[in-house]
């Protein structure tokens, strides 16, 4: 099944089109690398995908409705850009902020022992239990991280959405959060991934989404490194650099 599906989709900001004609379908389960060079359309498309902007043309559906409708945004986690290189004076402490994946489903507004042992299993799971009381703005970049994945885990999202997480990032926290990434679709969510290493991506994800405005392909890292889409999408001649973890 399906979690999203975009058919003919195109944005433009003004008179500038930034995704045109994009068709892609992600299944459950998938963990799909999105490439592309600087401006390519990347964070406009995964905005559409998963309801935070609506295509001036074409259609996206997510777990089976309307994105831009979607009453399903408990069912996503969304790791923005940046998110490690954000506000250090950031006040919200980790508890707190992963208590947030909790809200959009605790309806009465009272926060229940279920809801504390989603958060505790979630920081647990993440690995960041002892951090729980510090503030997120005193954290390093990969600890920011996690607290954004445990968030999403806290509120049991199907879907995970991130856009380039590991800016700013060092390579051993960069290699544990892969790792991660990894357990989590073993576990059965789905993975967007914004990546502007196509060597990690390529390693790293199931199948490839390379987008130059237009999509160039779509399909396994195998086909994908195989084929001139990558020179296609970026205008020239391009290499790939796997790496091994």
């Amino acid at each position: 099944m399906a979690v999203v599906e975009a058919t003919d989709v195109t944005f433009s900001y003004g008179d500038r089109p930034v995704v045109e004609d994009v068709s892609l379908a992600i299944e459950e389960g998938a963990f799909l690398g999105l490439v592309g060079p600087n401006g390519s359309g990347k964070t406009t498309l995964l905005e559409l995908l998963i309801g935070l902007r609506r295509p001036d043309s074409g259609s996206v559906t997510l777990f089976g409705h309307p994105a831009h409708e979607s009453r399903d945004g408990h069912r996503i986690g969304f790791v923005p850009q940046d998110v490690a290189t954000a506000n250090g004076r950031m006040p919200t402490t980790v508890r707190e902020a992963v208590r947030m994946g909790r809200y959009p489903r605790n309806l009465v507004g009272r926060f229940t022992g279920a809801d504390r042992r989603a958060v505790d299993d979630a920081l647990a799971r993440v690995g960041i239990a002892a951090l729980a009381d510090r503030r997120v703005g005193r954290l390093s970049g990969g600890q920011r991280q996690r607290v954004f994945i445990a968030r999403a885990l806290a509120a049991e999202a199907d879907l995970l959405a991130l856009d380039e997480p590991t800016v700013g990032v060092d390579a051993e926290s960069r290699e544990g959060f892969y790792d991660l990434l990894h357990e989590l679709n073993d576990e059965g969510i789905t993975v967007v991934l914004i990546e502007h290493d196509i060597g990690v991506v390529t390693t790293h994800a199931s199948e490839i989404a390379c987008l130059n405005r237009e999509l160039f392909f779509h399909g396994d890292p195998e086909t994908f490194v195989e084929t001139d889409a990558l020179a296609e999408a970026y205008g020239g001649a391009q290499s790939i650099v796997h790496h091994q973890h």
